[in-house]
């Protein structure tokens, strides 16, 4: 790849709210019918070696952290089988246990799909729901509550997607798209373009099937590649809104309140709202276990942080284990050398870093190049349909690395 100038890509919005030698695929087994419940008891050790996408040490088993003096002790009874703490802005990773630990992603694959998908369909475009669209929503799937034969606009079925995890929307939304093939296609060479290369798609809405895995890591570049669009970033940030409910001839339309399942967000069940959470995306299948990705930012400091498949018991194992990771983090930055770094899409990427990327698929992948220039705006959200926790603004530098030492340059636009 010949040398050129990449762009230093800023995201603004409204949306803080208190509250590579890759190694052949580690298939899923095959998931229950009913694709849900509780994470697997028996938990298997993680390869002796993984993916280096990122940096070496990324690559390597169990926790990876480079204390520096004054850093804070990691947090105690950390369980996730998978996890990292990153610099959203630098791309630096400050710790890791790990991080390429190939695993089933539940619904966290929704922000892949969001991330490919949702440039393409106009958020004001109405779309009359068809009997064959909601056939192959996967039994005991989280469901919005999308009916056949009903309109609703591509805004109204991403908050379906985002706030209640609906697979009910997600197939809506895919058939628009293409098709549900199409839709994954789509999906796994944009994960190649955005170097999430530890991700293999089968399922858009990321429902059990077997051989469909991603990782920490990966979860976390997709959500990073995500929070560059603003209507990406006002979907995860939205805590509740009015979601279209039965529709009669000559009558009003009905809504209803949807309100968003991340509890670091809304709280529930003994959890209070986390300080300065932005979204992302949680999870849950009876092979994944419980999965989530989080962004937060306090003061200038911005962190994801992705957790997969705590041990412990209990339905906010996944929320308390993030959280305690982001306050480290937030206590760690400056203090800690990284370990590692979020790499650039291919295009993007003009220097090697870690390991060189290739595809752990059968046949070259023809790179998707991200739609629109990634600059977003400071969103305003008040009254109307949504309801967003109050905050401020957030502004991310995607800084993408320059080699192996981090070497940045300045760079024009692109």
């Amino acid at each position: 790849m010949s040398a050129k100038k990449t762009a230093l890509t800023v995201l603004s919005a409204g949306l803080l709210v208190p509250a590579m030698l890759v190694v052949p695929a580690h298939a899923a087994p095959t998931p229950p019918p009913d694709g849900k419940g509780q994470p697997p008891k028996a938990v298997a050790a993680p390869p002796a070696s993984m993916s280096t996408v990122g940096g070496a040490l990324l690559g390597k088993p169990g926790v990876q952290v480079n204390p520096l003096a004054g850093a804070p002790a990691l947090p105690t009874e950390l369980t996730g089988r998978s996890w990292i703490v990153a610099d959203a802005e630098t791309g630096e990773v400050l710790a890791a246990n790990n991080a390429h630990w190939r695993l089933p992603p539940a619904s966290t694959m929704k922000m892949l799909f969001a991330d490919t998908v949702l440039p393409s369909l106009p958020k004001d475009q109405v779309h009359k729901v068809t009997e064959q669209e909601m056939e192959g929503v996967g039994a005991g799937s989280s469901l919005v509550g999308v009916k056949e034969d009903h309109e609703y606009t591509v805004h109204d079925l991403w908050l379906g997607v985002f706030l209640r995890s609906g697979n009910d929307a997600v197939h809506v939304l895919a058939a628009m798209n293409g098709g549900i093939d199409k839709t994954v296609k789509d999906m796994q060479a944009h994960a190649e373009e955005l170097q999430a290369l530890d991700t293999h798609v089968v399922s858009p809405d990321g429902y059990d099937a077997p051989e469909q895995v991603s990782s920490a890591y990966d979860l976390t570049l997709i959500a990073r590649s995500g929070l560059q669009k603003q209507d990406f970033r006002e979907y995860c940030g939205t805590a509740s809104a009015k979601f279209p409910g039965r529709q009669e001839p000559g009558k009003p339309r009905e809504y209803f309140e949807i309100q968003n399942t991340n509890r670091l967000m809304t709280g529930a069940s003994g959890l209070s709202p986390y300080k300065g959470i932005a979204g992302v995306k949680n999870g849950n299948t009876t092979m994944a276990g419980s999965t989530f990705t989080g962004m937060a930012q306090q003061g200038n400091k911005k962190l994801l942080v992705t957790v997969m498949n705590p041990s412990a018991g209990g339905l906010n194992s996944v929320y308390e284990e993030t959280a305690n990771l982001l306050d480290w983090g937030f206590a760690a930055i400056g203090k800690v050398k990284p370990v590692g770094e979020l790499v650039p899409p291919k295009s993007a990427d003009t220097s090697p870093f870690g390991s060189p990327a290739q595809t752990h698929e059968h046949k070259p992948s023809a790179a998707r190049e991200e739609a629109g220039g990634g600059i977003g705006t400071a969103l305003g959200v008040a009254g109307g349909a949504l309801a967003v926790i109050a905050g401020g603004a957030y502004a991310v530098n995607r800084r993408w690395p320059r080699g192996p030492r981090g070497r940045r340059d300045g760079g024009q636009p692109t």
